[in-house]
């Protein structure tokens, strides 16, 4: 069945998906093709995107097949015996057709786009609005969405879309401003050193907002270290009064470079302190202090890890003039993004979605919130994370000290390369809990709520794509 997934009619389709799924990065592409998956197995989780992008891809697919298939035709007649281990190459050349159109594609649009990211320099750097970077290992998109909510209760603010944060993102998306806005809110999507520079060059900053560090995109930086030195390098280019940094980030903090930054978390950020906290699956409430003054608030967001940023929103929204009735409704609007510690009841039980995570300290955001909240039993699914590099073994042990430490009534892990140092380090911080591993991570979510009972609570976190099962 394996092999015959590579001469299927859809074959094209397959791998147009995966492409699709790795952000057309050749590299990742490979290295999913080097594992010889089963194509009749993709396109599980989510579907295929008809870009322009994808069925141009899809196109050239079918006719290098065409054109390869009438060159045999041709052939055959001649010397009839190759043509059966002619036809065995089949696949060779439908991924050898996407690669090629991948490469030529970037060669072809590699001018236009530079042009684009030339001219968006000027655009951001002429515009008047205030212009705001968000930075960081994880949590950059839940950030600029809080920011985007509570900011533009009074001000006209617009943000980079979706998860659209590298330059050539930034150009198209400088091309729809209409130079009128009060504030830009910008996401930086760093993936190799020298990147958070190049940004910034690009975007003018006024003001940065860094989350947080955690080993991603190792395959490119290679250490933390060097991680943490790009982030850090936003300090060259935005003052540090203008600097927001998470407090829980040591690497960060003890970064001479980011050591005067605003440092921002649970407590609060600067003069403004957070009181009187009250956590629950349906939302929070506490109260922001600056100075004599007070202001009470109630978000829908759970995880104490959040209160951070809302004190971030808060704060910036009393810099630019929102006044406290208006914070308070833009705070009240705040509600759990899709798959980011998305609470969901079903028939008295409550699942926590959290599969859009894909960082060591997000992993430790959710357990802490699962640990913090009360219920008649705790289950805890995890594939694990991946791209972690040379950091592989260290963080998934770790993961396995943070889940022992939230003890739930049960743990679910889905059998993949990092299972074993999940497994053996829950064993050895004395975890006594249930424990099982999933073979099949879909068929196992698709059925979850048929074992689940009032008063259960299940945080899922993370979730594999494709082209790493």
């Amino acid at each position: 069945m394996k092999l015959l997934s590579y001469f299927s009619i859809k074959t094209p389709l397959y791998l147009a998906y995966m492409a699709q799924q790795v952000e057309y990065e050749p590299d990742k592409l490979v290295g999913w093709l080097l594992r010889r998956p089963n194509l009749f197995k993709v396109m599980r989780r989510k579907e295929l995107v008809m870009t322009k992008k994808a069925s141009a891809l899809i196109l050239f697919q079918y006719i290098c097949l065409a054109l390869f298939l009438v060159f045999l035709g041709v052939l055959s007649s001649m010397i009839s015996s190759i043509l059966f281990i002619a036809v065995l190459l089949v696949p060779i050349v439908s991924a050898g057709s996407l690669m090629l159109a991948i490469y030529g594609g970037r060669a072809l649009t590699w001018p236009i786009n530079k042009r684009k990211v030339e001219k968006s320099k000027t655009i951001f750097s002429k515009h008047p609005g205030t212009k705001i970077a968000i930075l960081g290992s994880y949590g950059k998109t839940t950030m600029k969405e809080l920011l985007y909510t509570v900011l533009s209760e009074a001000k006209n603010v617009k943000a980079t879309p979706g998860n659209k944060n590298v330059p050539i993102s930034h150009a198209r998306w400088a091309e729809s401003l209409s130079g009128d806005e009060d504030i830009l809110l910008i996401e930086y999507g760093e993936a190799k050193p020298g990147d958070i520079p190049a940004f910034c060059e690009n975007t003018s900053p006024d003001y940065a907002v860094v989350t947080g560090i955690a080993p991603n995109h190792m395959d490119r930086y290679k250490t933390l270290e060097n991680l943490a030195n790009d982030i850090a390098s936003v300090s060259r280019f935005v003052n540090l009064e203008k600097i927001y940094l998470n407090a829980d980030e040591d690497k960060l903090t003890r970064s001479t470079e980011l050591s005067k930054a605003n440092l921002y978390g649970s407590a609060g950020v600067g003069k403004a302190k957070i009181k009187d906290v009250k956590i629950g699956l349906e939302g929070m409430s506490f109260s922001v202090q600056t100075g004599k003054e007070s202001i009470a608030l109630k978000t829908g967001l759970v995880g104490r890890h959040l209160l951070g940023p809302l004190a971030v929103c808060v704060l910036l929204a009393l810099k630019f003039g929102l006044s406290k009735e208006e914070i308070k409704h833009a705070i009240s609007r705040t509600k759990p993004f899709e798959h980011r510690l998305q609470p969901k009841e079903i028939n008295g039980a409550w699942i926590i979605d959290d599969t859009y995570n894909g960082s060591l300290e997000g992993f430790r955001a959710g357990l802490a919130l699962l640990k913090e909240l009360k219920a008649k039993r705790k289950v805890y699914v995890t594939p694990g994370l991946v791209d972690q590099g040379e950091e592989t073994e260290r963080v998934h042990r770790e993961i396995g000290k943070l889940i022992a430490e939230c003890n739930p009534d049960k743990v679910v892990l889905m059998n993949n390369s990092t299972t074993e140092y999940i497994k053996s380090s829950l064993k050895s911080h004395g975890y006594k809990g249930q424990f099982e591993v999933q073979d099949e991570p879909l068929e196992y979510y698709m059925n979850l709520e048929h074992t689940l009972a009032a008063g259960d609570i299940v945080l899922l976190q993370n979730d594999w794509t494709d082209n790493y099962s």
